[in-house]
């Protein structure tokens, strides 16, 4: 399975210079509803692509374009994926 950005690349719709981010799809969300193991990876895709990004912009502090306040809301939704993530590997947790 591709993940989305070398989907979009593949598909020619991401221009180089611009951020491949492209939000999920009706279809994508109709689906991670009806199977835990596409959302599982649908989540973790996301987790990393979000964790990527907080690193980079934590590396290059003079030309990182977030604010402080967008780094902690960045890093909250984060730490929410990640929970998700863990009450999905295990179940009985989410109770």
């Amino acid at each position: 399975m591709k993940t989305w950005p070398i989907r979009l690349k593949a598909l020619g719709r991401v221009p180089p210079w611009m951020n491949p981010f492209a939000p999920v799809t009706d279809a994508e969300l109709a689906q991670a509803r009806e199977d835990p193991a596409f959302r599982q990876r649908l989540l973790k895709q996301n987790l990393a692509l979000l964790l990527g990004k907080l690193q980079k912009q934590r590396q290059s502090p003079r030309s990182a374009t977030a604010s402080p306040a967008q780094m902690r809301e960045g890093v909250t939704l984060a730490v929410r994926l990640a929970e998700l993530i863990q009450i999905g590997a295990n179940p009985s947790r989410s109770s």
